[in-house]
């Protein structure tokens, strides 16, 4: 009997269900939260066995740094009501971290337009 040989995407799947239950938690719990409010979460990637989950966020808001301190401080609650979401035996570790794909992507088009030719 042969072992069957498939690539499993379990590790995409838990990040993506991670993702979209705390943009839910986000919506739901600090959408008053002017710092908060104005946050996307764009992507994740599950990393260590599925224990920890990489949250990337955009923001609306200039400061950055204040978002990203917000988000750390509420990381923990956002975490217990992520467990009672999930229907899952262990609930992996989530971290924030800022997506500058953007600001990347214009200044990349910025070079691009000064060029000369």
């Amino acid at each position: 009997m042969q072992k069957k040989n498939f690539n499993s995407n379990r590790g995409e799947r838990i990040a993506a269900k991670v993702q979209m239950l705390v943009a839910e938690i986000l919506r739901d719990n600090y959408s008053e939260d002017p710092i908060v409010s104005g946050v996307s979460l764009v992507g994740s990637v599950a990393h260590g066995g599925l224990q920890f989950v990489r949250l990337f966020y955009h923001t609306r808001n200039d400061d950055v740094a204040k978002v990203q301190a917000k988000l750390d401080e509420i990381t923990r609650t956002v975490r217990f009501e992520l467990a009672a979401r999930m229907n899952q035996k262990y609930v992996p570790d989530i971290k924030f971290a800022y997506d500058d794909t953007l600001e990347k992507a214009a200044r990349i088009d910025e070079l691009l337009n000064n060029l000369e030719v």
